[in-house]
């Protein structure tokens, strides 16, 4: 049987054409995928940012969330110390609300018992007999005047018609410094005559004032010895004439010194 088949025959250009089109799509096609390639890296990088900014978002609270935590913590330290401080100055007010309640307790005892003892006094001056006030007046009056030991106003105010409990009523409370009086007692006799030490001490106690009285107020009269025995030796010889011895034994019967009675006696020229 006859083979009437023809081979088909393609020209050359056909071949060309059909490898450049080959070549093309194949190239459209790689350009394709490495297209969806870069989105699906930039829809990566793009979830990565998105998570990343998440990230930082909670970060950013979490620093919010301490930096409150901070806040917190120290708004109660404030708090803390201001109810320390408050607690600190109510324990101070009640301290002071204390002491003053104790001073005013003190001042309030202390007032009172001023009070007792003023009314104390004011009794004891108000039970005095009018006897009793008048010889004390009477008692002050005279200490004004002249110097008196204790027994010799006590004598003076019973002269005066005062009885005894009454006399000795105003001398005990008239105030007096027995040792005092007869220090005053002692100089106003030695501006009127002469003394010796012991002739002025004998003096004094004659007047009423103890032994120990009569000592302060000569020992403190500020008298010279010596001359005490010029003085004493010179109103003898106005009188009468004294040998020198004759002086001299009649000073040291005043109570003189014998050093003092010739001192004196040869002042006065013998």
């Amino acid at each position: 049987m006859e083979n009437n088949e023809k081979n088909i025959v393609f020209p050359k250009w056909s071949v060309f054409a059909f490898i450049i089109v080959l070549v093309v799509v194949i190239i459209v096609l790689i350009s394709g995928s490495n297209s969806n390639l870069d989105d699906k890296k930039d829809d990566t990088s793009f979830d990565n940012n998105y998570y990343n900014e998440n990230d930082d978002s909670t970060i950013y609270d979490d620093n919010e969330i301490i930096q409150e935590d901070e806040s917190s913590s120290f708004d109660d330290n404030q708090n803390s110390e201001n109810q320390l401080d408050s607690s600190g100055q109510n324990t101070d007010i009640d301290n002071n609300s204390n002491q003053g309640t104790n001073a005013g307790v003190n001042n309030i005892n202390n007032n009172s018992d001023q009070n007792i003892n003023s009314e104390s006094q004011n009794d004891n001056s108000t039970n005095i007999t009018a006897s009793q006030k008048n010889a004390l007046d009477e008692a002050k009056n005279y200490l004004r005047v002249l110097p008196f030991s204790k027994d010799g106003l006590i004598e003076q105010l019973k002269y005066e018609g005062y009885s005894n409990s009454d006399a000795v009523y105003a001398v005990d409370h008239c105030g007096a410094n027995w040792n005092e009086q007869a220090l005053k007692s002692a100089k106003n006799y030695l501006n009127t005559m002469a003394f010796s030490y012991n002739g002025l001490i004998e003096q004094l106690e004659y007047e009423g004032y103890t032994s120990d009285q009569a000592k302060y107020g000569v020992d403190n009269s500020g008298a010279n010895w010596n001359e005490q025995a010029v003085l004493k030796a010179k109103s003898y010889l106005d009188i009468m004439s004294f040998s020198r011895e004759q002086l001299i034994s009649q000073l040291e019967y005043e109570g003189f010194t014998h050093g003092q009675a010739v001192y004196g006696v040869t002042a006065n020229g013998l």
